[in-house]
């Protein structure tokens, strides 16, 4: 088929972000995977199954269309590719989807717990808790209807799939790989807070405010 223009850049710009996932120590070996949306398009282009972080060029990222069906590339899709179909099915306002098995956000997965809000970067980034969503085995769309229906009741861009791993959504592959580090970030400090004493949660009142400062005020608009 003949592709978008607009292809040949979000290969570009998906293949480089894979590498901030190895910065910052979200994946191991092969696992994780980052997948952004054609603006204007049923597409969206994924990292191939299986394939090293070092060997990954724009050329062996692939496209797919909204069902998850290969269009484009010579090598297999990621694994999780039906997930990400599903949420960008369901979720026309999400233009990338990260997921990770990142170790402190995937130990709270792992506990079925999701990371409480007791921090002003959570109230910021994610508006509350960083929620919980079902287990679901990898290969259909499972655990994308997990994803949709856990966020549906959050303001948060990262859901924690239980027993499962990080899956971050964002308004394009960068804004979901930035959910994937903070959430990250947030887990690892949480946790090590809770090993010192209680919690001290933040009232709601101010998450709200936080929030809303933060999506509305911050940075340069």
């Amino acid at each position: 088929m003949s592709l978008p223009a607009a292809v040949a850049d979000l290969r570009e710009q998906v293949c480089a972000l894979h590498t901030e996932l190895v910065r910052y120590g979200l994946v191991a070996w092969t696992a994780g995977n980052i997948s952004g949306r054609v603006p204007g398009e049923d597409l969206f282009v994924i990292k191939p199954s299986g394939i090293s972080y070092d060997d990954l060029t724009p050329a062996s990222i692939v496209v797919c269309d909204l069902d998850g069906t290969l269009v484009d590339g010579e090598l297999a899709p990621s694994s999780d590719t039906a997930a990400h179909a599903y949420v960008y099915r369901s979720r026309p306002d999400i233009g990338g989807v990260v997921h990770t098995h990142s170790p402190y956000a995937t130990a709270w997965a792992a506990r079925d717990e999701p990371i409480p809000c007791v921090l002003t970067a959570m109230a910021d980034e994610f508006g509350g808790d960083i929620p919980v969503g079902p287990f679901a085995l990898i290969g259909d769309d499972s655990i994308g209807q997990g994803i949709v229906a856990t966020l549906a009741e959050s303001r948060s861009p990262a859901v924690l799939m239980r027993n499962h791993g990080v899956f971050t959504v964002g308004k394009d592959a960068k804004a979901a790989v930035k959910a994937a580090v903070m959430c990250e970030d947030v887990a690892r400090t949480v946790h090590i807070a809770r090993s010192g004493g209680p919690l001290v949660p933040i009232d709601p009142g101010h998450i709200d405010s936080l929030y809303h400062r933060y999506q509305t005020v911050y940075g340069q608009r």
